[in-house]
């Protein structure tokens, strides 16, 4: 276990230091029986840093002896799409979009049948109607976005990914859609006049403070510190530091698709650092990133009880979403009414109560890539129960 010094302690931000000791044993256990074969954490309470901390391995691989460490970079999957939503609402305070709007207004494609009901809400909430990511159903002839995108390589991606037409009318379902958050990132592009990466990185990464946040690059600097998840990424991190590593037509191609799906990396520093400036009213150390008020509407439950989920065999139960964010809260949980998050594959998750002021922000990659609730879930149960 590695702890990087903190600014303060727990008992001095009324969080128990003894559930500090709890948490590290649930993620020590996790590791032993080979769930996940390493974990970070950072938590903060009312914008003040209380826990940094590492354990495990760096690779995936059994024989490799390298320590996991606080600061190592990790793929933030599907986290990606807060920072992809905090994008969109700064445009919306900056008067270029409503998010009540038809997406068919910015993308011709979308003006067609039968799209041209979606609006930018729908895309931010999942309930667009558009096809949901591979495996959220049971399907092996399953033709998503991404197929059709492969198969043509057209520089108009996106009439390619419309291809595969509409699962439902917007609205009436929750279908975890992440082509739709690079539609959203289309939408960025359009709208500010820059590409939606480097637009999140000039006007939230950067203005946040987050100095090891990012996306996907070939950078040697960077390869040194991120954890190895598989054997692709082992054999491309190894390719870099060799300086053999050549950006090939495939790779050429997917750079011009933005990546505000799920194509960012980051520590559980910066990632905590991010959640408390959201935590705090979109302010950070007296940078403005977002309005208070944005970020209420952001998080206010946009789906209504007719809204069910069908994905992952979830047999269709409410799903409680804002517009970006994930708001279920269960009998399972510990966090306040009012929470919001986002978790990402592999996995990892970013968790912020307001009522209580604490951001919590952990990677737990699973062994073998086998996703497992316990890393996750119960893990957040864990750290909510520290709450003096």
């Amino acid at each position: 276990m590695i702890s990087y010094a903190t600014r303060f302690r727990p008992d001095e931000v009324g969080y128990d230091p003894v559930r500090i000791d709890a948490l590290n044993r649930h993620f020590e256990d996790m590791i032993a029986k080979k769930k996940i074969f390493s974990a970070n954490y950072c938590m903060a309470r009312d914008g003040k840093v209380f826990a940094n901390t590492a354990f495990g391995r760096l690779s995936f691989r059994e024989e490799d002896e390298r320590e996991l460490k606080p600061d190592t970079i990790q793929g933030i999957a599907s986290i990606t799409k807060l920072f992809t939503s905090v994008a969109i609402w700064q445009l919306v305070e900056d008067g270029k979009m409503r998010v009540n709007q038809r997406v068919g207004e910015i993308i011709e494609e979308f003006n067609e049948k039968p799209f041209c009901d979606i609006t930018i809400a729908h895309l931010l909430s999942h309930t667009s109607g558009l096809h949901p990511d591979p495996g959220c159903f049971e399907n092996r002839f399953f033709q998503s976005p991404w197929d059709f995108i492969e198969r043509d390589r057209s520089d108009n991606w996106i009439a390619s990914g419309l291809k595969s037409g509409m699962r439902k009318k917007p609205g009436e379902e929750w279908a975890y859609c992440s082509f739709g958050f690079v539609i959203l990132g289309e939408i960025i592009t359009r709208v500010s006049g820059e590409f939606a990466n480097n637009y999140i990185m000039e006007h939230i990464v950067k203005p946040c403070g987050l100095k090891d946040t990012g996306f996907r690059e070939a950078n040697k600097e960077l390869c040194k510190r991120f954890n190895i998840l598989n054997e692709r990424m082992e054999q491309m991190i190894n390719n870099v530091l060799a300086d053999k590593y050549e950006e090939d037509e495939e790779d050429a191609f997917w750079n011009k698709i933005p990546g505000t799906g799920g194509a960012m990396y980051s520590t559980a520093y910066d990632l905590c650092r991010f959640g408390v400036m959201l935590q705090q009213g979109g302010y950070i150390e007296g940078t403005r990133i977002l309005g208070r008020k944005a970020i209420e509407k952001m998080t206010t439950l946009y789906t209504a009880p007719h809204i069910r989920d069908y994905c992952w065999n979830a047999g269709g139960p409410y799903r409680a979403y804002g517009l970006g964010p994930d708001m279920r809260n269960n009998e399972g949980c510990l966090y306040s009414e009012g929470t919001f998050f986002h978790e990402g594959s592999g996995g990892c998750s970013l968790i912020i109560d307001p009522k209580e002021k604490l951001v919590a922000a952990w990677f737990i990659p699973f062994v073998n890539g086998v996703w497992t609730p316990e890393p996750l879930y119960n893990a957040a149960a864990v750290m909510w129960s520290g709450l003096i």
